[in-house]
């Protein structure tokens, strides 16, 4: 073991290959995972998919996620529905820093709600969210539209937000957003509101299948950046089995392994469910996504290095 040392103009592409000839704990992990990623965004052979939690969204986080997604790294995102309540709302009205120590009593009453340490007032949340869901909703129904998945919906709402938005991105760069957990936010709740007095308007979730369908089966390399756990990271995997598993995965987790949950599994769990191949190249980084993933994305990113 080595030290390595840093000064005011140390890269962060200089500290991480410090990290990986001696790093130790998870700065040795970070180093390896950029190798990982590296590799696998350069495979032109690979089909790469971005696995995401909501939550992110709600953070400055949202900006490198977009960016990955913009500049082509990935051809296919799997997240929750409050990435796309959260990209709705801030394209719509801002969110605020905070802290976790916040009394949330007091916010409460004050009309504002609290996502860790990011602080939300009410009213660029819920009525936002439901006013822009029911006009996109009336202007599909309008032209006929009558039954759509959820990477259908993504497209639609993405080609209606602003910049920065990652559905924006996705839609303009051709990459497929699935949301297997459609209905568990305000999104999802807007389109059963929606349903109830438009009774001839279906949530068709087989339609993401049929989309994904011509990739599922493929014999191909396959790649996932998994950033946190839940039903993103696992129907990232689902979908990747029937392929033959993941051939290159990263995967940024707080969870616990001992309490038996898909969060806390490492991917080395994966490999018994053939889900990632024994022979892949893999790495699980504990860690807060938030600190990880602009790290990450800074050394794929073609050309650039920051300090």
């Amino acid at each position: 073991m080595k030290d390595y040392h840093t000064s005011p103009g140390t890269r962060i592409d200089e500290l991480v290959e410090a990290m990986g000839q001696s790093g130790g704990f998870m700065s040795a992990y970070l180093a390896e995972a950029v190798k990982i990623l590296r590799e696998m965004v350069k495979d032109e052979g690979c089909i790469r998919w971005l696995s995401f939690v909501g939550a992110l969204i709600a953070t400055g986080a949202r900006g490198v996620l977009a960016s990955l997604i913009k500049d082509g790294r990935f051809d296919y995102i799997v997240t929750t529905c409050g990435a796309l309540d959260h990209d709705i709302a801030r394209n719509l009205g801002d969110y605020y820093e905070g802290a976790f120590e916040e009394n949330d009593l007091e916010l409460e009453r004050e009309g504002l709600y609290r996502l860790g340490s990011v602080i939300i007032p009410q009213e660029n949340y819920g009525l936002a969210i439901e006013r822009f869901m029911r006009e996109l909703l009336e202007e599909l129904h309008q032209k006929g539209l009558r039954e759509l998945g959820s990477i259908e919906l993504c497209r639609e709402i993405g080609l209606r937000l602003g910049e920065g938005s990652f559905l924006r991105a996705a839609a303009e760069r051709g990459a497929k957003v699935v949301v297997p957990g459609l209905m568990d936010g305000a999104v999802g709740t807007q389109l059963w509101i929606f349903h109830t007095t438009h009774r001839d308007f279906r949530l068709d979730l087989f339609r993401d299948y049929d989309a994904l369908s011509e990739i599922m089966f493929k014999e191909v390399r396959r790649g996932a950046l998994i950033v946190g756990g839940g039903i993103s990271k696992h129907h990232t995997l689902w979908l990747n089995q029937f392929g033959g598993g993941l051939d290159y995965a990263i995967y940024i987790t707080t969870g616990v392994e001992w309490d038996g949950s898909l969060t806390g599994a490492p991917l080395r769990e994966a490999i018994s469910w053939r889900k990632v191949k024994g022979s892949a190249k893999k790495i699980t980084l504990y860690g807060d996504a938030t600190i990880l993933l602009p790290i990450l994305a800074s050394q794929i990113r073609s050309g650039q290095t920051t300090t």
